[in-house]
C-alpha cells in the first residue's frame, strides 16, 4: 500500500469463531496484519452486479415450457418434426449461465 494516511475511521463486523481465525492466519501469511489484509484483499476484488435478470430467467423458464410442449407433441405422434436436441440443449446452458450470472449456481 506504501501510501501514507491517517486512519481515522473504524469498521466493526461480526465474525465466527473460525472465520476469524482463518482471517488472521491469511493476513499472517500475506505478511500483513488484519487493516492492511482487509485493505488489500477488498480493494482487489471484482464486483460484478448483474442487472435484474428476473423477467428474463421468467421469459427462459417460458420458453422452456414451449419447448416441452413441442416435444411432448412431437413424442406422442401429434406432430412430426426435427430433432430438438440442439435447442433444449443451448437453452439449457443458457440457463445455467443466467444462474451463474445471477450467482444462484
Amino acid at each position: 500500500m506504501g501510501e501514507k494516511r491517517k486512519r481515522d475511521k473504524t469498521l466493526t463486523i461480526r465474525l465466527t469463531e473460525s472465520e476469524k481465525m482463518m482471517i488472521e492466519k491469511k493476513a499472517s501469511k500475506a505478511k500483513l496484519n488484519l487493516t492492511e489484509y482487509i485493505i488489500s484483499v477488498s480493494s482487489k476484488s471484482k464486483i460484478s452486479v448483474a442487472e435484474d435478470t428476473k423477467p428474463l430467467l421468467l421469459e427462459l423458464k417460458r420458453i422452456g415450457n414451449n419447448i416441452n410442449q413441442i416435444a411432448m407433441k412431437i413424442n406422442s405422434g401429434v406432430v412430426s418434426s426435427y430433432n430438438f436436441d440442439e435447442v433444449i440443449s443451448m437453452q439449457r446452458k443458457i440457463y445455467e449461465q443466467l444462474l451463474l450470472l445471477v450467482g444462484k449456481n
